[in-house]
Formats: structure tokens, C-alpha cells, sequence
């Protein structure tokens, strides 16, 4: 297949920690310009976490992060269409939202929230992955 053929890019991504498995942080898909954004935890560019035992500043850094992984992909928080949430505490639920309602001011996107009973990090409480929509 021929660079010009394929209908998934892989966007990189400036100021945010570099995958440490098989993923990558922001994919577009075309025709029909879906953005993808992986689970992203509360780390800033060097991968350190940031917020340790405060689920609001987490939720905060994944959604600052979130605006920097859309942005390079020419899209913005008000172009996400699907969120999943992964939770360690379903108690922080009205903490969270507390935040999103800051991100998300109006026509929020679609939204899943489950708890786990842990992250790729024991410090994280909180993970975010993203689909947004742009147009073509």
C-alpha cells in the first residue's frame, strides 16, 4: 500500500512522554478525519506523574495533555465526540466531573467511566483516551 492509500496516520506528539508499549498517543483516521487518542495518564513531557493522590489535578493534566494530543492533529477538546474514563475509585466520580464541566462547557462528548482495579502506574487514579472529529 502507498503512503497516499492508507487511511490511518500516526501524528507525533511535542511535549508529551513518549508510549512505553504498543500504542501511539494520537491517531487520524480518513476518510472521515477520526481522531484517536490513547489512554493518557497524568504525566508531563518527561513522563513523570503529576498529581499523586489529587484525582482533580490528574483529571486536570490528562485534559491540559489531551488539548496538546488534539492540537497536533488539528483538532480541539470541543472536536471529541467519545470519551472513556478508567477510574481506580468510583468515589471520585463528583471530583472528576468537577474538572471535565471546566474542559467540557457545553454539547460535552459521549462518555464511558468504569472503575479498575488498577493502572499501568499504582500512583494514577485516573485515565483518559479520546475519538474526536474533524472535518475533512
Amino acid at each position: 500500500m502507498t503512503a497516499s492509500a492508507r487511511t490511518k496516520r500516526i501524528v507525533p506528539v511535542q511535549g508529551l512522554a513518549k508510549p512505553k508499549g504498543v500504542w501511539s498517543t494520537v491517531t487520524v483516521a480518513s476518510p472521515g478525519q477520526l481522531v484517536f487518542v490513547s489512554g493518557l495518564l497524568s504525566k508531563d513531557a518527561e513522563g513523570n506523574i503529576l498529581g499523586v493522590g489529587d484525582v482533580g489535578k490528574q483529571t486536570e493534566v490528562i485534559l491540559e495533555n489531551m488539548k496538546t494530543a488534539l492540537e497536533s492533529a488539528g483538532a480541539t477538546l470541543a472536536d471529541i465526540v467519545r470519551v472513556d474514563v478508567y477510574i481506580t475509585d468510583m468515589s471520585n466520580f463528583e471530583a472528576i466531573h468537577a474538572v471535565r464541566r471546566r474542559y467540557f462547557p457545553q454539547d460535552p462528548p459521549a462518555s464511558t467511566m468504569v472503575q479498575v482495579t488498577s493502572l499501568t502506574d499504582p500512583r494514577c487514579l485516573i485515565e483518559i483516551n479520546a475519538i474526536a472529529s474533524i472535518p475533512a
